[in-house]
């Protein structure tokens, strides 16, 4: 009987034995929803120590604040926040008072004071104050070292008229500003994650359109709940690195060494080394040194170089490496454009074309004829002379 009642009962996991079933707990409660803080809920009453944080803001965004603060002390207000504008040290602080019951809004109102000094508009800020929406200030300046490269990059988050900007508000539900050496970015946690990974990606010489697209295709997926507690991976798109490994190119040099010399020996030509061992000659001693070669300095003095200004010196160098880059570009477009090429075909022989075929190959077995009957006769005159 013993042995009857353990089968019957259940086996329980070791994790889960001293768990309690809980009727109140139901699956139509949002156990993620944040429950706004109310003054009732603050039953310690006011705080006994002040807290305060200040940030200091650029000179061109002075004026506006100036015009603004009053907008921004009217918001901070109803959570008991305090604020003061600095003109003198160019900065702003928050701090909390008797009044403020809510002990997390002195941080928000922090990151709020942060995002007016990095252009973000006071209509925008404001929404941090809200439990939903969160924010982070994303440092793009010490990413990359080049100036230029720098500017490249970060124009390639913005876009083409914004477009790419756009795009990733649209996808992440995020607010994000492109401001100097920082990117503020405002929204939901996850989609502030999703936008430091691509800012920072597009930094590292990223493109964007490939983040955009694995978010685009995310978003198809949560739609299908058949795919909830399945893996993505087969789905999302796998981008091939373009920097190979110093092997990875010895390896395909080689390759397009060995198809060189296959053609060349079809054609019938010496391979690449053999050619290379012909043209190394014996150089003939001599005994004199050889004649000196110009320095740079004279090179530039030849050219007219030296007598150039810094900013036409660059304008030079911009203009030369611009040259450049169109011939390899041009290069590279022909190259890519010769797999379609279309091949050539022979055309199908017009009806004149076979009549005409036909007319020399009779012509032909004619004159063969003609070489067999002479060379027969030929043959006969000099057995009959034989015989005679």
């Amino acid at each position: 009987m013993s042995a009857e009642g353990s089968d019957a009962a259940p086996v329980v996991n070791k994790n889960k034995r001293h768990r309690k079933e809980k009727p109140w707990d139901t699956d139509d409660i949002d156990h993620w929803k944040i429950d706004a803080f109310k003054p009732e809920d603050n039953k310690a009453g006011p705080f006994t120590e002040e807290s305060s944080f200040a940030t200091l803001f650029p000179k061109y965004r002075e004026r506006y604040l100036r015009e603004v603060w009053g907008a921004v002390t009217q918001a901070l207000d109803p959570y008991g926040i305090a604020c003061t504008l600095d003109l003198i040290h160019g900065s702003m602080s928050v701090r909390t008072t008797r009044k403020t019951y809510d002990p997390y809004v002195i941080l928000k109102a922090r990151d709020m004071i942060k995002l007016l000094a990095r252009g973000v508009a006071v209509g925008q800020a404001v929404k941090i104050l809200s439990d939903e929406i969160a924010c982070d200030i994303i440092k793009i300046g010490n990413v990359v070292r080049n100036k230029e490269r720098f500017v490249k990059r970060r124009q390639r988050i913005i876009g083409p008229d914004g477009s790419t900007l756009k795009a990733i508000e649209l996808l992440t539900q995020c607010y994000v500003l492109v401001q100097g050496n920082t990117v503020s970015v405002m929204g939901p946690f996850k989609g502030l994650k999703e936008v430091r990974r691509i800012v920072l990606d597009c930094m590292k010489n990223i493109h964007p359109i490939y983040r955009i697209k694995e978010l685009m295709i995310k978003r198809e997926l949560a739609k299908d709940p058949q795919l909830a507690t399945e893996s993505w991976d087969r789905f999302l798109p796998k981008f091939r690195k373009k920097h190979l490994k110093t092997s990875e190119k010895t390896a395909k040099k080689n390759e397009r060494i060995q198809e060189k010399d296959e053609a060349r020996k079809a054609a019938g030509l010496p391979t690449v080394e053999q050619e290379k061992r012909e043209k190394k000659t014996k150089k003939v001693y001599t005994p004199f040194p050889p004649a000196q070669q110009p320095r740079k300095v004279d090179l530039q003095l030849e050219s007219g170089e030296y007598f150039l200004k810094a900013h036409e010196k660059e304008a030079r160098e911009a203009r030369k490496r611009k040259e450049k880059q169109e011939e390899v570009t041009a290069e590279r477009r022909a190259k890519r454009a010769e797999v379609f090429v279309a091949p050539e075909e022979e055309a199908a022989p017009t009806i004149e074309e076979k009549r005409k075929r036909k007319r020399d190959r009779a012509q032909e077995q004619d004159a063969d004829g003609h070489e067999d009957k002479s060379k027969k006769k030929t043959k006969k005159k000099r057995t009959e002379d034989e015989d005679s």
